[in-house]
């Protein structure tokens, strides 16, 4: 027997899209229901993005989310890049009226929206399994699951797919409907945490004859670093003393700078993926976050993408349910998507002028150095890397 249920907008995914979503329909008297295949824990230990745009912060903070990500987030007014041996500052706060970037990890955020959601006794059910999306085009969206170990049948106005590159949603939208932008990198990230603390308080994007390179943290006592690597290598061909060898080398200045050293407690290798969907709607159904879009890391884009594409669509649905209006709704998929292409150029621009690539001859290597001189001795140049990177403001319906 099948348990027949209703909500206003069902969800799909318990991510920071999903989860955020969530709350700010909450906030506005809008019900939801997110669908989880995964568990709390599972959820809530998931490493991925650490890099808040002012944007993100900013909303996290509006909608009573911001007490432990003021508390413990590390708050970064420049960045560095680094060529040739030397590092050259982006001074994002004086380049940007005083807007800066947060490092905070989005397990960190999923925590802090899983706690308000069930604070708020907001209904996020994880470990739902035989999840399937039915009556998109029509004016009548259900989703089939089981949870508890009871099937039911959830009716809802909208269906939001926050359900990643994977998920189901994105497969509801017709081939004949659905385009589809991809790229595949020739290269990956070997990423690690280690118990060392930050040599230096600002992240540091590094280009090297031997590849890119990246210092981050993700507290005091913990530095998160990267290093290039091939599409087909594993993390267990690098040793700790390899992995630091490399790390000192490329990220090492003239002046004789480098990382701090100490346990690795975290390796694993990240893929490099460009990839955008459109349409970001289908009759009833919108996708948001890493369901209808994937950037490679370089730019810091990934969550911040997500949370922007939530805001447009929750502030859409407030104008629906509280005055009747579509017009956000109707503009949903041209305003996320703008900002989308904008954050993938951002990234797409950043990785192609940090990493080494196969193809590259000497000609294409002095292109590279020759665009990092730009952009980091020019007032312009590193003005519009400080706007991209502290996030481009959210068009208004």
């Amino acid at each position: 027997m099948t348990t027949p249920i209703r909500t206003q907008v069902c969800i799909i995914g318990a991510g920071p899209a999903g989860l955020l979503l969530s709350h700010l329909l909450h906030l506005n008297g809008i019900e939801s229901v997110v669908i989880e295949a995964r568990s709390r824990d599972y959820c809530e230990a998931r490493v991925r993005a650490g890099v808040l745009e002012q944007g993100s912060v900013d909303i996290l903070t509006e909608s009573g989310l911001g007490e432990r990500l003021s508390r413990e987030g590390l708050r970064h007014t420049g960045f560095e890049m680094h060529f040739r041996g030397q590092r050259h500052r982006i001074a994002l706060d004086e380049l940007t009226g005083g807007k800066a970037i947060t490092v905070y990890g989005q397990q960190e955020v999923v925590k802090d929206l899983i706690a308000r959601r069930i604070a708020d006794q907001g209904q996020v059910l994880f470990d739902s399994s035989d999840v399937s999306v039915h009556n998109v085009e029509t004016d009548s969206p259900m989703v089939r699951y089981q949870h508890g170990g009871i099937a039911y049948e959830l009716s809802c106005d909208y269906l939001v797919g926050c359900d990643g590159f994977h998920g189901i949603c994105r497969r509801q939208i017709p081939s004949s409907v659905l385009k589809t932008y991809d790229r595949v990198y020739p290269f990956s990230w070997l990423g690690i945490l280690a118990e060392a603390a930050p040599a230096q308080h600002e992240l540091i994007y590094a280009h090297h004859e031997r590849g890119f390179a990246l210092f981050s943290m993700r507290s005091p006592k913990i530095t998160r670093l990267y290093v290039q690597c091939a599409n087909d290598d594993r993390a267990e061909n690098w040793s700790d003393d390899r992995l630091w060898n490399e790390l000192t080398i490329r990220l090492g200045t003239k002046e004789g700078w480098v990382p701090n050293i100490g346990p690795i407690i975290q390796k694993g290798i990240t893929p490099m993926r460009s990839f955008v969907c459109a349409p970001m709607r289908h009759g009833r159904l919108f996708l948001a976050g890493d369901a209808a879009h994937i950037v490679p890391p370089t730019g810091a884009k990934g969550m911040n993408l997500a949370v922007s594409d939530v805001i447009v669509l929750s502030r859409a649905m407030e104008m629906f349910y509280k005055r009747g209006n579509t017009r956000g709704l109707e503009r949903y998929n041209d305003i996320a998507l703008r900002r989308v292409w904008k954050g993938e150029r951002f990234s797409w621009h950043m990785t192609s002028m940090l990493h080494t690539f196969p193809e590259h001859d000497p000609f294409h290597e002095q292109m590279q150095l020759a665009e990092l001189d730009y952009y980091t001795g020019s007032v312009a140049g590193r003005t519009a890397l400080a706007e991209n990177y502290v996030g481009l403001p959210i068009e208004e319906f």
